[in-house]
């Protein structure tokens, strides 16, 4: 029976959970800052849209090119490892079977593990157990980057769509409520998935978004008088 561990599906839970958590963060802190300056409400509307596809964008590039980095950090031990197994197999199999020794096996049955792991898939071998590297924890760029770029702008639609219908008057505290309601559903279902604790991950997500807002608010009021 194929186990099914909530871990392997921490490389898209990650960048979706951070898209869409700035996102709804971001857009609605932009928001209420401007709103809070006095801004038209076209202005305000615009701030949104324009907060939408920037981050958006901004996202999907710091994630492709920070899991870039990763990838061709990989792709260079992974190349370097092949050499090293190449050029002196035997040191690789000792190399190994050390490693199986600290984890508990005695160095006779380390040897033979090795050994036999070596045969099979030498490289996979020492990715996995000597770099740390397997089909999990594998770099993917592009996914990354689009699960990134979609899910924040699934997030700041929700603060764009409140700022649409929503009159001046009460524009920020209705922007506030509805995005902190949807971190909180946001937290907790991630929370969930990742096999962690629901009530932690909602009062973790909601206490510094509403921090975030609230400052942003401060500052925004703050220059608001001063420019006016």
């Amino acid at each position: 029976m194929k186990e099914n561990h909530k871990i392997k599906h921490i490389g898209w839970l990650r960048a979706a959970v951070l898209g869409a958590n700035d996102g709804i963060v971001s857009t609605a802190s932009l928001v209420i800052g401007v709103a809070a300056a006095n801004a038209s409400h076209s202005s305000v509307l615009l701030t949104a849209v324009a907060g939408l596809v920037a981050g958006a964008m901004s996202m999907a590039t710091g994630e492709y090119v920070s899991v870039s980095s990763q990838s061709d950090t990989e792709a260079a031990a992974l190349n370097e490892e092949r050499a090293e197994i190449h050029q002196n197999e035997a040191a690789e199999r000792r190399e190994l079977a050390a490693i199986y020794v600290k984890r508990g096996l005695g160095l006779a049955l380390a040897r033979q593990v090795a050994d036999q792991l070596m045969d099979h898939d030498a490289l996979g071998a020492h990715a996995r157990d000597e770099l740390g590297i397997n089909e999990i924890t594998t770099a993917r760029p592009l996914q990354a980057a689009g699960a990134s770029a979609l899910s924040y702008a699934v997030g700041a639609a929700l603060p764009l769509a409140v700022v649409a219908f929503m009159p001046p008057p009460s524009l920020s505290v209705a922007v506030a409520v509805a995005a902190l309601m949807a971190l909180a559903v946001l937290g907790g279902l991630a929370a969930k998935t990742g096999g962690a604790s629901v009530v932690r991950g909602v009062v973790r997500v909601t206490f510094w978004s509403a921090l975030a807002m609230a400052v942003t608010y401060g500052v925004g009021a703050l220059f608001g008088n001063v420019i006016s």
